[in-house]
């Protein structure tokens, strides 16, 4: 389905993206796989390539321009134009408008935001007009609707929504296509830590928090990573050429509370 793509996904050593990687690789894709983390990032990649899939490591701070020039010039010497981009990199955490240090807002906002931008700008530039190019963003269903102590991390998943939307219009006449991919809650790494932050700010255990958050979720479960994968996937597809300019919830029904 994807046979003969280039594509690179970011945060692509853990959770979401390493499931994106891997659906996109065993779909055909050659897929470079992105992170700051060097040592988890080379051992995923090894890890992947010993089960026949084709990825390539590639060290990357997306909010380092020189980072990201380095990263997608290396890419494209590699293996040629990429057709596919997924923005997964992302951090979240509390930022309460309470706190006296601003450095959790400009380390979300640099991230989530910025780093985006920089790398969506520095692919553009290399990704072949006509050819089934993709950009992918992962938001959040809290690109959606607000939730009390995470400004920063909203703020930032609206503005992916915003800045999809807008992208998607600039190079529509190229023949890429731009959307947003909205997951609920996914049983990751980064829900742990969310629940373990927002059951401590409300006073209850971290027990009590995933299960308020389970009930909430009208399937009553929490996504698989897999599952984000799958419509990654179908996004990046030809199958999906006349998809543009969306955000995609994919939330067991979250956000028709």
């Amino acid at each position: 389905m994807l046979k003969d793509k280039i594509a690179l996904v970011t945060g692509g050593g853990t959770g979401i993206g390493k499931a994106i990687a891997v659906k996109l690789a065993k779909n055909g894709a050659k897929v470079a796989i992105a992170s700051r983390n060097r040592d988890q990032l080379e051992r995923v990649a090894a890890e992947l390539v010993q089960v026949g899939l084709t990825v390539v490591p590639v060290p990357l701070n997306v909010r380092l321009k020189t980072d990201v020039h380095r990263a997608v010039t290396d890419i494209v010497g590699h293996w040629g134009a990429i057709h596919i981009l997924v923005n997964n990199a992302g951090i979240s955490g509390l930022s309460l408008m309470s706190d006296s240090d601003d450095s959790k807002w400009y380390d979300i906002v640099d991230t989530n935001l910025n780093g985006m931008y920089l790398l969506t700008k520095a692919t553009l530039r290399h990704m072949p007009y006509q050819a089934g190019g993709r950009i992918i963003n992962i938001s959040s269903v809290l690109g959606k609707f607000g939730a009390p102590g995470y400004t920063a991390y909203c703020t930032t998943k609206h503005g992916m929504i915003g800045f999809t939307r807008a992208l998607a219009l600039e190079v529509v006449s190229r023949g890429i296509t731009v959307n947003t991919i909205c997951p609920g809650w996914v049983d990751t790494e980064m829900a742990n830590l969310g629940i373990n932050e927002t059951a401590k700010l409300q006073g209850i255990t971290p027990e009590e928090f995933k299960a308020q958050a389970v009930a909430a979720v009208p399937i009553r479960r929490f996504l698989e990573a897999e599952e984000i994968a799958e419509l990654v996937a179908y996004v990046a597809s030809d199958a999906a050429r006349g998809i543009t300019g969306q955000a995609m919830n994919i939330c067991g029904g979250q956000t028709m509370a």
